[in-house]
């Protein structure tokens, strides 16, 4: 098993191979053990990618939302086996009314999904079904969600959802009486230490976020892609250091309790390759190793934890397939 600095090194040097616009971090026991940044921020002023630079994180968002959930579980607002039927009301009928709160973070609900990456081609040529700019809050999701006919039964079977984790943040903030955006910096950020993450409208990237690429070349951004503000399924910005701080503060019990990050991290399905997924994040077939990822337009991003070694990976790309080189490195090293 290689060690930190010789794992940052191979990855580091992915990038420069290849030229891409991403930056990869190795971290451990809270250090920057080795970090390389490579591309443009903004291709429009030459902005280069930094160590610092925040991107976007597509559903590595999930992660965060499954602890919102849970922090809300842990103050006795919610409870894993509550019917998201008893806050959802009328809205959003075609859900099951079995459907339950751990049902939705584990991928086990059935629910009919707005985004069903299943049957998407290439991530840059999707587009949604409202415009974009109505998707201005977790609340005018409920336009782009409804109207999905259960696929299975609560419970049966694993498949990723997005929509899943939306109505997860639309019940957290009805239950919590706050806006999802409040509820992650107020549950999260703030008791990890977050510095960088936090959501950020999409016609408004303020400087040092990295804007989102459809293509290796040119200037066509995913501004038109992505809903103007994110939810509970993505949209979260961040940066490698961040990241890193995250992954310690959940598995030292800073942000839920331990039994709670022992839910998380206690499989509930398996996939075909072997990969198992708990409550809001991916587990290593066979070791304790943990994963976030994301992809969108414009977006990859893939992040490891070693719980033994205390140790972060994490690479992060403002272009829809320019993590996954470096990730492939990082997986070899950790989660095989």
């Amino acid at each position: 098993m290689a060690d930190a600095a010789s794992l940052a090194a191979a990855a580091g040097a992915v990038v420069e191979r290849d030229r891409l616009a991403a930056v990869v971090a190795v971290h451990q026991r809270g250090v920057r053990v080795g970090a390389t940044a490579g591309g443009l921020a903004d291709r429009r002023w030459a902005i280069a990618n930094t160590v610092d630079t925040r991107f976007q994180l597509a559903s590595g968002t999930k992660g965060v939302t499954a602890l919102v959930v849970l922090s809300l579980v842990a103050d006795g607002v919610l409870a894993l086996d509550q019917p998201v039927r008893s806050l959802l009301g009328d809205d959003l009928a075609a859900i099951d009314d079995r459907v339950t709160v751990e049902h939705l973070l584990s991928h086990r609900s059935g629910i009919g999904d707005y985004l069903d990456e299943e049957q998407l081609g290439d991530v840059s040529d999707y587009i949604m079904t409202v415009p974009v700019h109505r998707l201005d809050s977790v609340e005018a999701y409920r336009e782009v969600l409804d109207g999905f006919a259960q696929v299975s039964e609560p419970g049966e079977r694993f498949a990723y959802n997005n929509s899943g984790f939306v109505v997860l943040a639309l019940i957290a903030e009805r239950a919590a009486g706050a806006s999802f955006a409040e509820l992650v910096d107020r549950r999260v950020c703030e008791p990890a230490g977050l510095t960088t993450t936090r959501f950020e409208r999409n016609d408004a990237l303020p400087g040092g976020v990295a804007v989102g690429y459809l293509d290796e070349t040119g200037l066509r951004t995913n501004a038109l892609h992505l809903p103007l503000l994110g939810g509970g399924d993505g949209g979260l910005t961040s940066s490698v250091d961040d990241v890193d701080r995250l992954w310690r503060a959940v598995v030292r019990g800073a942000v839920v309790p331990a039994e709670l990050v022992a839910s998380m991290t206690t499989p509930r399905s398996t996939t075909p390759s072997g990969d198992r997924y708990g409550l809001g994040l991916w587990l290593a077939p066979t070791s304790g190793v943990l994963a976030l990822e994301g992809m969108d337009a414009g977006i990859s991003f893939r992040s490891l934890h070693d719980r033994d070694r205390d140790l972060t990976a994490t690479v992060v790309s403002n272009t829809s397939h320019g993590a996954w080189p470096v990730a492939r490195v990082l997986d070899d090293a950790l989660w095989h």
